[in-house]
């Protein structure tokens, strides 16, 4: 682990000294911007990254990149990994988006939840894999508009999980989590997070951030907050702690952002003052999380932190539950 500041907030997560870690530079083809990556651990122990890939049309699709150490010699696919698929799929006629991947025992395989974009507006699909060049599309699962949606590894009683972020009229958007039988229909909508108002750091916008953490306390769940402010939004990163048998009950929610915007890669670029994690890997020890985070919707960048640390944490810097705060 990097030296740890005396910063009670900043320690928890400290940012790779080789940061941003992949840019456009980096990349076999012509592309705008890569970040909002995906991540696991492959048996082989190398890390994948499920990268978002903007393309200088404007729509996004998806190219993996695998490393050794996690950090340095990526090996990135020489063309995309997953491209939208519009004939089929028209949700995906606008692209594809910022994935979430875990990997789910139970079937075997590597489910990806992303973003599909289409003239509707973004919705929800699903996606497996086990190799990350074969894909079998589920497809759409959540109607526009809907994002920011993780499926848990595993049933909660004979039931799929998911979290997501629909995103109403109003403009206020809060976590919700669904249940399924299958995972192509859901229900059972629970809202599980809400935004606050005002001018707190979460006001007016959240959604998840990488897949949920199973631990003994319950589900860790790290969530982005919008505030908006007189020069544009600012996108930093919260925890909250869902229990382990009942996601829709949340345990404790922290009182302050563990990681925002401070460096010039993380304030300057296509979208100013933005981290944005969707994906993370757990070293050997079980513990240490390496969080690989879009900067500024321009490169990814990688910050390291401690699981049991982030739980101390929330112990003493949070809220019991979701109280509302107008």
């Amino acid at each position: 682990m990097p030296p740890q500041t005396q910063d009670p907030r900043r320690r928890l997560l400290v940012r790779h000294a080789k940061n941003p870690i992949l840019s456009a530079v980096d990349w076999p083809y012509f592309i705008n911007t890569v970040f909002n990556a995906g991540a696991v651990r492959l048996p082989s122990g190398e890390t994948l990254l499920l990268c978002r890939v903007e393309e200088c049309s404007g729509r996004s699709h998806l190219c993996a990149a695998r490393s050794k150490d996690g950090v340095t010699g990526w090996i990135i696919d020489p063309e995309p990994t997953l491209l939208p698929d519009a004939e089929n799929y028209p949700e995906e006629s606008w692209g594809i988006e910022d994935p979430r991947v875990v990997w789910v025992p139970e079937l075997e395989k590597y489910v990806v939840t992303y973003t599909c974009y289409s003239p509707a507006g973004p919705g929800v699909s699903l996606a497996l894999t086990h190799d990350f060049r074969e894909f079998q599309r589920i497809g759409s699962v959540m109607p526009p508009e809907d994002k920011d949606a993780t499926l848990l590894p595993r049933r909660i009683g004979d039931r799929w999980v998911m979290v997501h972020r629909p995103m109403p009229g109003s403009g206020r958007a809060n976590i919700w989590i669904s249940f399924s039988p299958d995972l192509k229909h859901w229900g059972n909508h629970t809202v599980v997070l809400k935004a606050k108002r005002g001018p707190w750091w979460d006001a007016t916008k959240i959604g998840i951030s990488p897949p949920l953490i199973e631990t003994k306390e319950g589900w860790l769940m790290m969530y982005h907050g919008v505030k908006f402010t007189t020069a544009g939004s600012i996108y930093r990163v919260g925890l909250a702690l869902l229990d382990l048998d009942d996601p829709t009950k949340c345990l404790r929610r922290g009182d302050n952002w563990i990681l925002g915007p401070e460096t010039e890669y993380e304030r300057t670029g296509d979208v100013g003052s933005a981290v944005f994690p969707c994906g993370f890997t757990i070293d050997d020890d079980g513990d240490t999380m390496n969080l690989y985070y879009g900067a500024a919707d321009t490169c990814i960048a990688l910050a390291r932190g401690s699981i049991t640390g982030m739980l101390d944490w929330l112990g003493m810097h949070s809220t019991p539950g979701d109280p509302p705060l107008e």
